[in-house]
């Protein structure tokens, strides 16, 4: 593996040739997301659990009465929740306009939650993997710095911490070039291994994007021309280096990642240096 720089090493096995420069790229930022499509937990280190996430990520899911989750692709009133999880003893805080607050176990919050969306609804836990968008690369998801700065600009009155909010990735690298995380997925058919600290990883794929991005992270109002905005600005900013055409569209943002067996358990944490290997195949 490589931290970025160019290499004499004349293995015929293809790289990921992240060669943004000198300086190490490292972990900038943790987040994980308790309770799915609520607000965002800061750690300085994570677990690694059973399939690949983050311990405490998506931990608790929102379902309605017909074992749908109730989330932001389907219910936009959830972007006006502002919520505030403890894992380690079970309890949330959670507010939203001309609703009393709710300070309590995270277990008893089904009826604020119920009388909030005005329908039935329930949270539910998965400890051990939890509810991941994606189950087939359940790893956290990844983006840098120098992305959201440049995806910001290209809104008004849009900031990178807004657009951090709007995205929701768990993992933020400390790299200054946009879309430097586009080094970490190739064609299909083949990951890119890489490392962060002691933690091995497979970039899968570029994510596709929902409605969530487009839409103001405390309100839920649509962002106008948001998804075409950023779609044709993808494409003229796409580097050389990212890993082709995976979709009929350019909606995607942030990447994918799977985490192999052998790193369950081991333990992420802010600072970490990120390391690029190989591209080999699924």
């Amino acid at each position: 593996m490589t931290d970025g720089s160019p290499t004499d090493d004349d293995s015929s096995a293809p790289t990921a040739n992240a060669t943004a420069g000198a300086a190490a790229v490292t972990l900038d930022r943790i987040a994980v997301y308790p309770v799915k499509s609520l607000d965002a937990e800061f750690v300085d280190a994570a677990d690694i659990v059973e399939n690949g996430g983050l311990r405490g990520d998506r931990e608790y899911a929102i379902f309605d009465g017909d074992d749908q989750y109730v989330n932001g692709k389907r219910e936009r009133a959830v972007h006006r929740i502002r919520s505030s999880v403890s894992l380690a003893d079970g309890t949330v805080e959670l507010s939203a306009p001309e609703m009393d607050d709710y300070d309590g176990p995270i277990a008893e919050a089904d009826d604020w939650l119920s009388a909030y969306f005005g329908y039935p609804v329930e949270l539910r836990r998965d400890p051990a993997g939890g509810f991941p968008d994606d189950t087939e690369a359940s790893g956290p998801t990844v983006i840098s710095t120098g992305t959201l700065d440049a995806v910001a600009s290209w809104f008004d009155g849009v900031d990178a911490d807004e657009m951090r909010r709007r995205l929701r990735p768990n993992l933020v690298l400390d790299a200054t070039e946009p879309f430097w995380e586009d080094h970490l997925f190739d064609r299909r058919g083949t990951v890119v291994e890489f490392g962060v600290g002691g933690v091995s990883f497979e970039g899968v794929n570029p994510c596709q994007r929902c409605v969530v991005p487009s839409r103001d992270p405390d309100t839920g109002a649509e962002t106008a021309d948001f998804r075409t905005t950023l779609m044709t600005k993808r494409r003229e900013t796409l580097p050389e280096w990212s890993g082709g055409d995976w979709f009929d569209h350019d909606f995607r943002l942030m990447v994918n990642t799977a985490v192999p067996e052998s790193s369950w358990g081991e333990t992420l944490s802010v600072g970490d240096v990120v390391t690029v290997g190989d591209i080999v195949p699924e």
